[in-house]
């Protein structure tokens, strides 16, 4: 337990080093790959965020998506990655090589979709080599480049005013 709270403050310092290093790039590059986080336990349609790459025209090939779980659950190959607590040592070290790998690919985009205030969540964005992230509101605005702040039931509304922004943003 002692070492558990020891290995998260490790976690957490590393955390805020990275966000108060991170310097927001935003340039007017198309989307033309995708990666997306999101909580299993809070959504579990995954298949959400395949329709939303595919409206935005970014081929299936060029998209990855991760989730993230607080319990083990049984996979059936329906995303790409699901990962735990177990997956991070200390210091915001990744022990998964497919997550990193996702951390490592330079997505045009990231959406980090959650609401929950988990670091492996926040580690797994703040990481990410992404030119442009994405996010619903969360506690900390330094992890997004822009933030869409809805409710995670209301998927529709996320995507209409991504899709709005990104067209005006000139993204898409």
């Amino acid at each position: 337990m002692i070492l558990k709270g020891f290995k998260e403050k490790s976690n957490k310092k590393y955390l805020n080093k990275l966000l108060n290093e991170r310097q927001g790039r935003v340039d007017d590059s198309k989307i033309e790959s995708l990666g997306v986080i999101f909580n299993y336990d809070e959504t579990d349609n995954f298949e959400q965020f395949r329709k939303l790459a595919d409206k935005l025209k970014v081929r299936p090939n060029k998209v990855k998506i991760i989730a993230f779980s607080e319990r083990e659950i049984e996979l059936q190959s329906t995303w790409d990655v699901c990962y735990t607590f177990k997956d991070f040592g200390w210091k915001g070290a990744v022990n998964n090589s497919e997550l990193q790998a996702f951390i490592k690919t330079e997505f045009d985009a990231l959406i980090s979709f959650y609401n929950n205030d988990i670091l492996e969540l926040k580690l797994m964005t703040a990481l990410s080599k992404a030119k442009f992230k994405i996010g619903v509101l969360q506690d900390d605005e330094r992890l997004n480049d822009f933030i869409i702040k809805t409710k995670l039931n209301e998927f529709d509304v996320f995507e209409n005013e991504l899709f709005k922004y990104l067209t005006i943003l000139n993204k898409i």
